[in-house]
């Protein structure tokens, strides 16, 4: 896997034909310093973004692949768009801070920074020619919608790998997204099965042409929300600590592929935060080596991901998706919102907020709050945590809790029962805080998945027990933002 983190021009003429392509286009690609703080180049991205539609196939639209989009997903804000949940909601005193991310463009999820950290790399140093090579997004449904996303506006060809259990948003998305229907290709399962992705993807990979960016083992991943997420998110924590007393006490996000956990290390590092991971208490894979299906979307599990820095992480929590899927029908529809109001005299704007939590969201406010409570913080300390997209993404889902969960009669009381049972009495179950003894079982966890089934080196695997192999990925962005200004002054 060492290619992926090449930070030199490997084929010349896969490197001459992609430079060609984006003279061609007029493409230009921002640097990952760019993204990580597009106020210093307020400037010069407001400039490239102009009026451009954030959700067309706009490749200036590269450069809104950050943060610190507005409300509106057009305009530049100084701090990112967050939320900090008050405690007539929570239930606890400390903040709980969630920084937004269904103000990316083009899929509303900030899944498309991690497209975009994984397939330029391999652009920029002509590991993929966009004349010839495919792009193959292999993702339980956000990562490989930015995926398609950044492979269109670039003009690569690419394939989206999901679950066929998936939200019907997602699909709706990509079918109108691919250029062929045959370009989306649905694996058995839902959230759990990522495995049957692998299978997929392996089968995919005995054809040269197919490039798989397998955002679970892709370090450029982890690079791109260490460097951008990250910095983000210690922007947020600056914003809320007006007075210089407040405390970054722990990040949360759920598991996933593990990319945005990698904030965590950044923040371990600026603010000596501890790092929470979140699962589905349906499958608690980190928490009990367990298995099992789930529909808390936009994580996935039964394995450890390759770029997941386990042996850095504090907590390990699991949330049930009854929770999530409950708490989605109380804060999205119009009889759950107006008992909120009542319940808790919260303002409109904050509720209003509500709508950009998604599935995995709601998982990750709910493993904030048991942090907060297991930690026994106060109103001086914050929890920083992330909304990987919004509720946009689950109308059907809604829909399917309505019917299933409700037996179609979702009413104050429905909302009343569903708000106490699993926002205010969440409790500190089912989490672990991780000895070194726990975190080498998770770690070696990760062997059956990376060694036996997808065949990395015993030593590759090995090679990531050593804090320093996760600090020094790190040197590649300099590295990257310099080819990358080669790269966009050759296409000029």
């Amino acid at each position: 896997m060492s290619n992926q983190l090449d930070h030199t021009i490997v084929n010349q003429d896969a490197y001459g034909r992609a430079v060609d392509r984006f003279r061609q286009s007029g493409i230009k690609l921002p640097t990952f310093a760019q993204l990580a703080d597009p106020v210093a180049s307020r400037n010069e991205i407001e400039a490239i973004t102009g009026s451009a539609d954030p959700d067309a196939p706009d490749a200036n639209n590269l450069f809104r692949v950050h943060w610190h989009n507005g409300k509106d997903r057009k305009s530049l804000v100084d701090v990112p768009e967050h939320i900090v949940l008050p405690s007539e909601l929570t239930g606890v005193d400390a903040k709980i801070a969630v920084v937004i991310g269904n103000r990316f463009p083009m899929i509303r999820a900030h899944k498309v920074l991690a497209a975009y950290g994984c397939l330029v790399p391999r652009l920029i140093t002509g590991q993929f020619d966009p004349t010839h090579h495919r792009a193959v997004w292999p993702s339980t449904g956000n990562y490989c919608r930015g995926g398609v996303a950044i492979s269109r506006i670039l003009g690569c060809r690419s394939v989206a790998v999901l679950p066929e259990g998936m939200s019907r948003e997602r699909f709706e998305w990509l079918e109108n997204w691919v250029t062929d229907p045959s370009d989306i290709v649905r694996t058995y399962g839902t959230e759990s099965n990522v495995k049957e992705i692998y299978d997929a993807c392996n089968e995919m990979a005995q054809d040269a042409e197919n490039v798989i960016l397998n955002q679970f083992g892709e370090f450029g991943n982890y690079v791109s929300h260490r460097a951008v997420t990250g910095p983000a998110l210690e922007r947020v924590f600056n914003a809320i600590n007006t007075d210089g007393t407040m405390k970054a006490r722990a990040y949360v996000a759920a598991s996933g592929s593990g990319g945005t956990l990698a904030a965590g290390d950044h923040l371990k590092e600026r603010l000596d935060t501890r790092i929470c991971a979140v699962e589905a208490l349906e499958c608690p894979t980190m928490l009990n080596n367990g298995y099992g299906d789930h529909n808390i979307q936009g994580i996935g599990d039964k394995h450890i991901p390759f770029i997941h820095n386990v042996l850095n992480t504090d907590y390990v929590v699991a949330v049930t998706d009854k929770a999530s899927d409950a708490l989605n029908m109380v804060f999205n529809t119009t009889v759950g919102r107006d008992y909120l109001v009542r319940r808790t005299g919260i303002s409109q704007e904050t509720i209003a907020g509500l709508a950009d939590l998604g599935l995995s969201s709601i998982a990750n406010v709910l493993g904030a709050i048991k942090m907060a409570k297991y930690m026994g913080l106060g109103s001086s300390d914050v929890v920083l945590t992330v909304a990987t997209d919004g509720a946009e993404m689950y109308g059907t889902e809604i829909d399917k809790a309505q019917t299933n969960t409700f037996g179609g009669n979702f009413d104050e009381l429905s909302a009343a029962e569903a708000y106490g049972r699993y926002m205010l009495a969440t409790t500190t179950d089912n989490m672990q805080e991780m000895s070194l003894r726990n975190r080498e079982r998770v770690f070696n966890l990760g062997y059956y998945t990376w060694v036996e089934q997808q065949g990395v080196s015993l030593e590759d695997f090995d090679a990531r027990r050593d804090p320093e192999f996760w600090n020094n990925l790190m040197d590649v962005v300099p590295a990257w933002d310099s080819m990358i200004d080669d790269f966009n002054q050759a296409a000029a």
